[in-house]
């Protein structure tokens, strides 16, 4: 089949279930296979939400069973295909400041203040900083730190 009219088979998204904590691994295993076979696989997109599966864009899923033959921690493709619509959410990066509020309880984990405890003043969402008090401080004095530069360790409780 020519580049050509490959490009105009209409492709679909299917799912891998991979032993958990092996989703890279499958990932790389599957590209290098893809490259050696020469599967027309179209992308490959290992989200950190979703433990335990690998998506994989391609025209078929003979293709797909080809590809994990022999691929250790591959246990096998989700019967179905998946819409591209209901994998875009992964495309798109999160705000390193999303599930931050005020009054939180986090932790540095980078910075001059690694591993000090501190509470959620105020957020700055446009430029994905917060501002904190140190615990530990003498003086409470406000800080600002970028968004994923924390660990949120406790929410505040709300009525």
């Amino acid at each position: 089949m020519s580049n050509q009219v490959q490009d105009e088979v209409e492709s679909s998204i299917y799912a891998i279930k991979t032993t958990a904590n092996q989703e890279r691994a499958v990932a790389n295993l599957l590209a290098l296979a893809a490259k050696k076979e020469n599967y027309d696989i179209r992308a490959i997109l290992v989200p950190k939400e979703l433990k335990g599966y690998v998506l994989l864009e391609t025209t078929s899923l003979e293709i797909v069973e080809q590809a994990i033959q022999g691929i250790p921690h591959a246990r096998g493709v989700v019967k179905g295909k998946t819409k591209f619509a209901e994998v875009e959410h992964f495309l798109t990066p999160k705000p390193a400041v999303a599930g931050i509020e005020d009054g939180d309880i986090v932790e540095l984990i980078a910075g001059p203040f690694k591993g000090e405890r501190a509470r959620v003043k105020r957020i700055d969402e446009r430029r994905e900083e917060i501002t904190v008090e140190l615990f530990e401080a003498m003086v409470p004095i406000p800080i600002t730190v970028r968004g994923d530069h924390v660990r949120v360790l406790s929410k505040e409780e709300r009525e």
